[in-house]
């Protein structure tokens, strides 16, 4: 069965994730330990015990979800290794964030070169959501079309088109006001505003790909060992320029996950299995195609389900 590993992205964060099963597991443990390494504070406090409103500052969220959803994969890997079993996939995808989260998983880059670019790329978005003055709604049951022509009539952006009937739209404050009502107007079941700190993928969001791209450029990157499947494409970055130029175009472009999984499902990718805080991803999936296998691995009941499924 074709394999594809899944990677949340921001949004997904909750106090206490990783806490149980660095706990029960050495490899997952580590994972942690390296992260406050290389960062020099303890990140696994943060996504331990936070408190929220340290957890969810964008500098914060970002590297924990990161560090959270590799423990998750090398927990998955130690429990099929004391079998004798090696986890098999083909192909990485990630939402945003979790972008370069796919890369370390598909051995593009380390794991420290990978927490080290979350954790600028999370600063870098902070001080560009400080800077503007944005937000982002998510707009429900509404034609694409139909969408896009709203968004251009208010000034705001389509930033994620995640799955059937659930886009999130981004821009300044009042032009997603503006559209929200336009929205509702033109058919959309709800258009409710999202409580984030800023006007993610979209132009508000320029100021960051400056410093990504410098720390980007200094970054070793190799050919991914498995198809990792871009946000901004919606198909797999083949070589290391791509990778970087990919990524920095992510931060203000459309995230086109649906799209995504749909390559996915054209290749004949039959199992996914996401990896990280929540299982947002794995909702998506069962709106975009719900006859396919579809596994979560956040916690140690689900990292036992999954491993014995496998």
């Amino acid at each position: 069965m074709k394999t594809a590993l899944l990677f949340a992205g921001q949004g997904a964060q909750v106090v206490g994730m990783g806490k149980k099963l660095a706990a029960a597991s050495p490899a997952a443990r580590q994972v942690f330990e390296r992260a406050n390494a290389v960062l020099g504070y303890d990140l696994a406090r943060i996504c331990f015990d936070g408190p929220e409103a340290e957890l969810t500052k964008t500098d914060n969220a970002q590297p924990a979800i990161f560090a959270t959803s590799i423990a998750c994969l090398e927990a998955l890997r130690a429990e099929l290794g004391k079998q004798g079993r090696s986890l098999e996939f083909t192909a990485t995808a990630g939402l945003s964030l979790g972008e370069f989260t796919a890369h370390v998983a598909a051995g593009t880059m380390s794991f420290e070169d990978g927490l080290k670019l979350v954790r600028l790329r999370g600063q870098a978005m902070q001080a560009a959501c400080e800077a503007t003055a944005g937000t982002m709604a998510a707009v429900m049951n509404l034609d694409e079309a139909v969408c896009a022509e709203v968004c251009k009539e208010s000034g705001a952006e389509v930033a994620n088109l995640n799955c059937p009937g659930q886009i999130v739209i981004s821009g300044e404050k009042t032009a997603i006001a503006a559209a929200c009502e336009k929205a509702k107007a033109r058919g959309a079941k709800r258009a409710l505003p999202l409580n984030v700190a800023g006007a993610y993928h979209s132009r508000l969001m320029a100021n960051a790909q400056a410093p990504l791209a410098n720390a980007l450029a200094g970054t070793t990157l190799v050919t991914p060992k498995v198809m990792v499947v871009s946000n901004v494409t919606a198909k797999p970055a083949a070589t290391p320029e791509e990778v970087r130029d990919l990524l920095v175009r992510q931060v203000v472009s459309s995230v086109y996950w649906d799209a995504s999984m749909r390559w996915l499902l054209a290749q004949g990718f039959q199992r996914f299995i996401e990896l990280g805080p929540g299982t947002v991803l794995a909702g998506f999936m069962k709106r975009i195609d719900s006859s396919v296998q579809v596994l979560s691995v956040n916690d140690c009941a689900s990292l036992a389900a999954v491993t014995a499924r496998l």
